[in-house]
């Protein structure tokens, strides 16, 4: 039972793409028309007692539905899975989906990448599925970080990149000293490379400072309560070596610093943290298209959410033959359409031949090709942002958006300008009801804002 997808636009170089806002909207069309269709209860849990419930409908089982049911399940849970994070799924009234979800969900299943790296490498188990009675669910149970805006004091605030550190001094939110210090931290299997570097970056931003009352940091990667679960700074650390030293790497160092307050989260969070603050607005959708894509989000009273926000693993394209993420084996998901990836898989589509050039290097010659006027280069940047403007809607299914922040590599120049309004353009015409500002911040909040949001992470 196939379901009619008719979008009003289509990526000048990848029309065959299916958005999954429009997938899901024709499934629950017929979920409306059912008059057997049944409710599901999803609850996703951590072992830490946070539960993350979901409430939904789907068709009755039977007649060549059930193929579209699992898709639809499988893929909202794979969403869930990526935005919020969990390692166990309790499902109420599908007991026939559960069944499904727990074989594509296992070691030899479709979705083994996220039962081993969301289960045990975040949470410490692989993750299960589990038919329940309703009964049987645990109350919602998600709470907020109340981190942030703490611009109060001398603070220290950085943010670790794969290339360099970024540190800065902050004196009652302004800013008073500020480096980048040029580090090769992926490949390096000391952990003492990573922890000494750390240490000499707080080092001398300290010495701009009369005293240090909290330190506030980002990074690429998971981290749950002030821990590393996953990073791919510490590709190269063993895994010994990464259990003994690294996991509570911010743990030692605040140690060095007298104990101080000292909180450490992902890089997107504290870009949406700075957005919201530079932009003086909640509700803020921070989304960057770089190396890989990578997001984070503050809620309508301004708090970060305890959510993973790895949209690079979140699905946007709902073809059953869509583009296969090499590291994780799964189709249609963000970071092969919104990052240097998404670019270099375009690339052959627009007449580029780039051989094995490496994915930097790619988007630099696109953007030379932009900028000398390329219709190829244009219609690679097109097909992105109409990608971009039905993914926007998809999210807002999931996230109260107000505000989307748009950075990132990809979305620099001249190209990324006409990401924008091709975003813009679908979204006007196809979810008119979304009102959804797009946001490019400004110079000063690239350069100063994400430090201030780092240094304000702890409260004194």
């Amino acid at each position: 039972m196939p379901l009619s997808i008719h979008p009003r636009f289509r990526p000048a170089l990848d029309p065959g793409f299916v958005p999954a806002i429009l997938w899901n909207r024709a499934y629950r069309a017929k979920v409306a028309a059912d008059a057997e269709a049944r409710p599901i209860e999803l609850a996703l849990c951590r072992t830490d007692g946070t539960v993350f419930r979901h409430s939904d409908r789907i068709l009755s089982p039977g007649g060549g539905k059930d193929a579209l049911t699992v898709k639809y399940v499988e893929r909202l849970f794979k969403f869930l899975l990526w935005q919020k994070g969990g390692s166990k799924l309790l499902v109420a009234g599908a007991p026939d989906v559960a069944d499904a979800l727990s074989k594509i969900y296992s070691a030899d299943g479709g979705r083994s990448f996220d039962w081993e790296f969301i289960g045990h490498k975040i949470f410490g188990e692989h993750i299960t599925v589990v038919a329940v009675d309703a009964s049987e669910l645990p109350e919602a149970n998600e709470g907020t970080m109340t981190l942030g805006r703490n611009l109060d004091g001398c603070r220290i605030g950085f943010d670790l990149g794969g290339s360099d550190r970024k540190c800065a001094a902050v004196i009652d939110g302004k800013v008073v000293f500020s480096e980048e210090v040029v580090w090769d931290p992926y490949f390096q299997n000391d952990p003492a490379y990573h922890i000494d570097g750390i240490h000499d970056s707080l080092m001398r931003a300290a010495a701009h400072l009369p005293r240090v009352d909290a330190i506030g940091g980002s990074s690429a990667g998971v981290y749950v309560n002030n821990e590393v679960r996953a990073a791919s700074l510490f590709r190269g650390v063993s895994p010994e070596d990464f259990e003994k030293h690294i996991r509570r790497i911010f743990f030692t160092l605040k140690e060095r610093w007298n104990n101080v307050p000292f909180e450490v989260v992902n890089d997107g969070e504290v870009t949406a943290l700075a957005g919201s603050m530079g932009l003086s607005a909640n509700q803020v959708l921070g989304v960057a298209m770089g190396t890989s894509q990578a997001a984070g989000y503050v809620d309508a009273h301004g708090h970060i959410k305890p959510w993973l926000n790895e949209l690079a693993f979140a699905p946007v394209d709902f073809r059953d033959d869509a583009a296969i993420d090499e590291w994780s084996k799964d189709i249609g998901c963000g970071a092969l359409y919104f990052s240097q990836q998404a670019v270099a898989r375009l690339a052959p589509a627009a007449g580029f031949d780039f051989g094995k050039m490496p994915f930097p290097e790619q988007l630099v010659k696109v953007q030379e090709a932009q900028k000398a006027g390329d219709p190829r280069a244009a219609s690679i940047y097109e097909t992105i942002g109409c990608y971009f403007g039905y993914a926007i809607a998809h999210y807002a299914d999931y996230y109260d958006i107000r505000n989307l922040l748009i950075l990132g590599r990809v979305t620099s120049g001249e190209g990324g300008a006409m990401i924008i309004n091709e975003a813009e353009t679908v979204l006007a015409q196809e979810f008119p009801q979304l009102q959804i500002k797009l946001v490019v911040p400004d110079e000063h909040t690239k350069r100063h804002g994400q430090a201030v949001a780092a240094a304000s992470l702890p409260p004194i």
